[in-house]
């Protein structure tokens, strides 16, 4: 495989990725960080991120539509729940846990 596969395999594979965030839109994000370590958020910022390290210009609205299929304050109108308790806590248990390794 040359490089040029290697980066159009990675590219359908973030697109996949993303457009599978945009259908789950049952998963909460921060289910997702309770399992996973990361969620829509987290790839918008690493999206900004690639962005910035080559000088194109994104601010992290702009990258959380891209991710997000539209404007954050849409989805999370239309499908954002408000965490339990049970969520917050496990939560704050995975940040602690990350926090010391």
């Amino acid at each position: 495989m040359n490089e040029q596969q290697k980066l159009e395999l990675e590219a359908a594979a973030f697109r996949r990725l993303v457009e599978h965030f945009r259908t789950r839109t049952d998963v909460q994000n921060i289910d997702m960080m309770n399992l996973a370590g990361f969620c829509r958020n987290c790839l918008s910022k690493w999206y900004m991120a690639a962005a910035e390290e080559r000088d194109l210009e994104m601010n992290y609205d702009n990258a959380r539509e891209v991710v997000y299929g539209m404007p954050y304050d849409e989805w999370k109108d239309k499908y954002q729940k408000e965490a339990s308790t049970d969520q917050l806590k496990a939560f704050d248990t995975s940040i602690k846990q990350h926090e010391t390794k």
